[in-house]
């Protein structure tokens, strides 16, 4: 094979991984669907070789798992994801907003108050005008505008890794109560830590914000696993 069509054959794969990564992360391809490589690549127009490579990639994700017939679904995150993903936030985020307060320009903030405008613009706006994706975008884009204000690009990679995985856990429960992102009074008190660059209290408003934000998806998803074993038993 020429230099050429490995070259095409290897964008092929991106571009494929990168469309079915699109479609699970915005919930069109939803948790626990079956992916079934000739139905993709007729839908997707590609041969079923690119969509392999693709899988493979999307399962190193954890985007993808194999169910114990042996399928390939999206994934479903459980509880216990949920909290240990939500412990990395902490930790990260508290990072994240520490080094915001003594490297954050001006410019930055302004663009971190943007973001939480928007979210506070949306909450006007009337209910179902929004997809759960869209809202569930400016929630993240608040945090990564955070994030890249501490000018720590290795923070700013890792959260985004961590942010792809709970797309898929709050996809789920933004679905079955939007209002579980009732949540910009918490961003409010966080960017104004930052403003006052008081490293102390935007740790402890990133913390709190997390940690209620935790018990508020663990509480959705179990009330979703109770409604689909109630309906799995009638």
């Amino acid at each position: 094979m020429s230099g050429q069509s490995l070259q095409r054959a290897q964008l092929l794969h991106e571009q494929t991984y990168q469309m079915l990564r699109s479609a699970i992360l915005s919930g069109e391809l939803a948790a626990g669907c079956r992916l079934i490589e000739t139905q993709l690549a007729d839908q997707l127009q590609v041969s079923r070789t690119p969509i392999r490579e693709a899988l493979r990639l999307l399962q190193r994700d954890h985007l993808v798992t194999t169910d114990a017939q042996g399928a390939m679904r999206v994934a479903v995150l459980s509880i216990k994801d949920a909290i240990q993903l939500y412990d990395c936030r902490i930790a990260l985020e508290q990072l994240s907003v520490s080094a915001a307060c003594g490297t954050a320009s001006d410019e930055q903030i302004q663009c971190i108050e943007s973001a939480l405008q928007q979210a506070e613009k949306a909450s006007l706006t009337p209910a179902n005008s929004l997809t759960p994706y869209q809202l569930l975008h400016l929630d993240y884009q608040f945090h990564r505008s955070v994030a890249e204000s501490s000018s720590n690009t290795w923070l700013v990679q890792i959260l985004d890794q961590v942010f792809d995985k709970m797309a898929l856990l709050r996809l789920r429960t933004i679905e079955h109560n939007p209002n579980v992102l009732e949540i910009r009074g918490e961003h409010r008190r966080v960017l104004e830590a930052i403003r006052q660059r008081d490293a102390l209290a935007a740790m402890q408003a990133i913390q709190y914000h997390l940690i209620a934000s935790k018990e508020r998806v663990v509480q959705e998803i179990q009330e979703l696993e109770a409604l689909l074993t109630t309906e799995a038993e009638s």
